[in-house]
């Protein structure tokens, strides 16, 4: 393995259906605009209630990508 280092974003991914589709909606739009994305970690869930109902799932990340040699 070699050294690598790492820059860090912090993004809100939403979803009206799961915490794992707001991930997975983060990463994919984030990877449109960063090259050599590497990890995530979910630092924060919470979500929006309408009408006594689950109307969006939100997840914070923060997004690990490497730094190009």
């Amino acid at each position: 393995m070699s050294d690598n280092v790492y820059a860090v974003s912090k993004i809100v991914g939403t979803s009206k259906t799961s915490i794992e589709d707001a991930i997975q909606n983060a990463i994919a739009r984030a990877s449109k605009t960063l090259e050599n994305l590497d990890w995530f970690e979910v630092k924060e869930t919470r979500g929006l209630i309408d009408k006594d109902k689950v109307a969006y799932y939100q997840v914070c990340l923060e997004l690990g990508f490497r730094y190009e040699k």
